[in-house]
C-alpha cells in the first residue's frame, strides 16, 4: 500500500478512554492509516519506573501498584471489562508484582526494561478493544518481533536491517489490509530479552517503523497542536508553524524543543517521509508538516531552551601548540558515553557542555580527565538555540542576537558550525527572559 501512514499516540493522548476515543476518531477518518504506535498511558511509566528501581518498602510498592492498577481499570470500566481483555490486564498486574518483587531483592537493567514495558503492552491491548467497540477492526501486535535491538537496556540501539527484514515479512502484509496496534519504547535483544529505546523513544520507534514500511507519511499525535515559534509557556506571543523543514526541526528537537524526540527524525530523513505534528485533543486546530524543504526559509525560525546544562573548562599547558591533547580527552568521554553538545577552545582551555552532566560527569570521569589537565565543572546554567536559515551567511545576524541580549552574562557561544542554529549559554535563572527578549526582537507576530 503506497500510501501508508504511521500514527503514533503519546501517553496523553492514550490516558484514559476518552483520550483513546478522540484517538480513535482521528484513526478512522484516514483510511490510509494502518499502523498505530502507541505508548504507554499518561502517567503510567513513572509508576513502573519507580517499581523497577527497586522499591524495598512492600506498602510504597503497593501503592503504585494500586495507582496502576486503578488506571487500566477505568479504562476497562469504560468498555464493561469484557472477560478476556479483563482476565489478560489482570495477568499483566501480577506479572508486575512479581517482576517488582524481584527488583526489590535484586534489580537489574534487563528487570528495569522488562517491568517498564508492560506499560505498552497493557496500553495497546486496552485501545485495540475500545477500536472494536467503536466497530473499527484491528489486530494487536506484538512489536519485539521486529524491533530487534542491542542489549544495552534502557538505551538500546535497533538493528536496522533485522528490522527492515522482519517488518517485510511479518508486519507488512498485516498492514496491507488492516489497522494493525503496537507499541511504541519497546524491542527485544537477539535472546529475546524485553529492551526499551529510551524516554521518547515511542517518536523514534514510529519513524523507524514507517521507513521500514515504506510509509508515505509519519504522524505524532500529542497534547500541543504542532510545533510553535517556542514554548507557549514562556512566551505567550509564540505561535504555531504550518510548515518547517527537516534540518530546522532536526536543530529544534536536539536543542531542547519537547514536541519530538531527537531521533524521531533520523529515519523519516533517510527515506523521506513527511512528519507531520498535531494535538489529539483538537485535530481540527491542525499542525505542523515536518519537510525535507519548506517554500518559507526565515532567516529567524524558533527558539528552543534546554535546562540542566554543565559547563566542562579543561585547562592545561600541553595543549599550547601540541596534538593528542583532545583526542585523549575525547577518548576518555567516549568511552564512558557521554555527548559533547558545545565546544570552544582557546590555547590552553577548552571548554564544553554536557547535557544533564550532572549524572554524567561521575567521580571516575573527573579523575580520569583530572590526569590530563585541570577541571573546572559549573552547574545551574542553560542553553539557548536560535533555529533558522543560512544564519552564519548574512550579514548582521550577530548584531541583531546580541543587541537583544545586550544586558545578559553570555557564558559560551557557539555560532558558524551550522548555518540552521545560534547557541548561547547563560545563567539557569535569566534563560526564560532571554527567551522572551530574542522572541520579542527576532520573532515579533
Amino acid at each position: 500500500m503506497t500510501e501508508l501512514t504511521v500514527a503514533k499516540f503519546g501517553g496523553t493522548s492514550v490516558a484514559d478512554a476518552d483520550a483513546m476515543s478522540r484517538c480513535a476518531a482521528i484513526l478512522e477518518q484516514n483510511p490510509n492509516t494502518r499502523l498505530a504506535v502507541l505508548s504507554a498511558s499518561s502517567g503510567v511509566t513513572n509508576l513502573l519506573v519507580a517499581l523497577a528501581s527497586g522499591e524495598h518498602q512492600p506498602d510504597s510498592r503497593a501503592r503504585l501498584l494500586q495507582q496502576l492498577t486503578d488506571i487500566q481499570h477505568g479504562i476497562l470500566d469504560s468498555l464493561d471489562r469484557p472477560e478476556m481483555l479483563t482476565r489478560h490486564i489482570e495477568e499483566i498486574l501480577h506479572h508486575i508484582k512479581e517482576l517488582s518483587d524481584s527488583a526489590a531483592i535484586s534489580p537489574s537493567k534487563a528487570l528495569h526494561d522488562e517491568i517498564v514495558a508492560q506499560g505498552e503492552l497493557m496500553s495497546t491491548r486496552l485501545f485495540v478493544e475500545l477500536l472494536r467497540h467503536r466497530g473499527t477492526p484491528a489486530v494487536w501486535f506484538d512489536v519485539r518481533r521486529v524491533m530487534r535491538t542491542d542489549d544495552r537496556f534502557s538505551r538500546a540501539t535497533p538493528d536496522l536491517s533485522a528490522l527492515a527484514r522482519a517488518t517485510e515479512e511479518e508486519l507488512k502484509p498485516l498492514c496491507d489490509h488492516q489497522l494493525v496496534v503496537t507499541q511504541g519504547f519497546i524491542g527485544a535483544a537477539n535472546d529475546g530479552r524485553t529492551t526499551t529505546l529510551g524516554r521518547g523513544g515511542s517518536d523514534f520507534s514510529a519513524a523507524l517503523l514507517g521507513e521500514a514500511l515504506g510509509a508515505a507519511a509519519v504522524e505524532i499525535w500529542t497534547d500541543v497542536p504542532g510545533i510553535y515559534t517556542t514554548d507557549p509557556r514562556l512566551v505567550s506571543e509564540a505561535r504555531a508553524i504550518p510548515e518547517i523543514s527537516f534540518s530546522e526541526a532536526s536543530e529544534m528537537a536536539t536543542f531542547g524543543a519537547k514536541v519530538l524526540h531527537p531521533a524521531t527524525l533520523q529515519p523519516a530523513v533517510r527515506r523521506q517521509i513527511p512528519v507531520f505534528v498535531g494535538s489529539s485533543k483538537a485535530p481540527e486546530a491542525g499542525g505542523t508538516w515536518i519537510r525535507n524543504s519548506t517554500p518559507s526559509q526565515p532567516l529567524f525560525r524558533a527558539l528552543a531552551l534546554r535546562r540542566n546544562q554543565v559547563l566542562l573548562t579543561l585547562t592545561s599547558q600541553s595543549m599550547f601548540q601540541a596534538h593528542g591533547f583532545l583526542a585523549e580527552v575525547f577518548g576518555i568521554l567516549a568511552k564512558h558515553k557521554i555527548s559533547v553538545d558545545l565546544i570552544t577552545t582557546s590555547e590552553i582551555s577548552v571548554s564544553l557542555t554536557l547535557d544533564a552532566g550532572a549524572e554524567l560527569l561521575t567521580e571516575e570521569v573527573q579523575a580520569e580527565l583530572g590526569k590530563h589537565c585541570h577541571l573546572k565543572v559549573e552547574h545551574g546554567l542553560a542553553l539557548v538555540a536560535l533555529i533558522g536559515n543560512r544564519m552564519s551567511e548574512v550579514n548582521g545576524t550577530g548584531t541583531r542576537v546580541f543587541q537583544a541580549l545586550e544586558d545578559v552574562n553570555i557564558r559560551m557561544i557557539c555560532y558558524g558550525a551550522s548555518p540552521h542554529n545560534l547557541c548561547i549559554l547563560v545563567e539557569e535563572g535569566t534563560a526564560n527572559q532571554v527567551i522572551a527578549d530574542l522572541h520579542r526582537e527576532l520573532l515579533p507576530a
